[in-house]
């Protein structure tokens, strides 16, 4: 897979190329990082990427041209192109699951009080968020959905360290997860997980993963299509059948 990230500030992404599981990834060849400086297309002698909104009001707004110019350099017959803004769809597990599946993603980072909306209305695929809040510009974004996205790709995962049973791969949040020692502070390691019985095991962290999403983000249970099994221990569950 291919990023590029089109941003005023590409220092800000350098810590991409050697940080854990993106670093090694970049190193494989599974990804490639490419970060364009927007100001570099400036055809002003200052370099200048912004300019007052028409119309009035505070701050400035990111000029087209720039912007435009930038997308132009690295755009392909397979890109997708994504606008970082708090309008834009909230970022989830389900669309970084679809992400991981394209050739190209080009992100885009605003910045200032925005860019100006004729990139958005005819070239731009889409717009994303992370979250219903304010950020200063795309940066912070843009990294959010490459680490979810590049940890999905063939190979960047060993077996040890599997996405799948993490919280909201399924849709549900994850199990409990315990490590030596058995005792700590006088609270003890679950037994059942010390019996080496596998599908007691699983049918545990199953219940326990519906039990934290029942407790944690019910929300999501509205979302779900949960399998006849789930179904039934979740019925027990709000039955008070298992322990809370």
């Amino acid at each position: 897979m291919k990023i590029d990230i089109l941003t005023l500030f590409p220092d800000f992404f350098n810590t991409l190329y050697n940080w854990s599981i993106i670093g090694r990834a970049y190193e494989e060849g599974i990804i490639q990082i490419n970060c364009i400086n927007i100001r570099d297309f400036s055809k002003d002698k200052h370099k200048r990427v912004d300019d007052y909104p028409f119309g009035g009001g505070a701050g400035m707004v990111m000029k087209p041209e720039p912007i435009y110019d930038a997308m132009q350099s690295v755009k392909g017959p397979n890109s997708r192109t994504i606008y970082l803004s708090p309008q834009g769809k909230v970022f989830n597990q389900e669309l970084a699951n679809e992400l991981s599946k394209e050739e190209h993603i080009i992100l885009l980072c605003g910045h200032y009080e925005g860019i100006d909306n004729r990139i958005i209305e005819h070239y731009v695929d889409e717009e994303i968020s992370i979250g219903d809040y304010v950020l200063t510009g795309g940066e912070i974004p843009a990294m959010v959905i490459i680490d979810a996205v590049t940890r999905l790709l063939p190979g960047v995962l060993s077996s040890e360290e599997s996405f799948t049973e993490e919280s909201h791969f399924s849709g549900l949040l994850e199990y409990p997860q315990y490590t030596r020692p058995r005792e700590f502070n006088g609270y003890n390691v679950p037994e059942i997980l010390l019996s080496g019985h596998h599908e007691k095991i699983k049918t545990w962290r199953k219940i326990e993963s519906l039990k934290a999403t029942l407790k944690k983000r019910p929300d999501l249970l509205e979302r779900i299509n949960l399998t006849k099994e789930e179904k039934d221990i979740l019925s027990q569950i709000m039955d008070c059948r298992y322990e809370k």
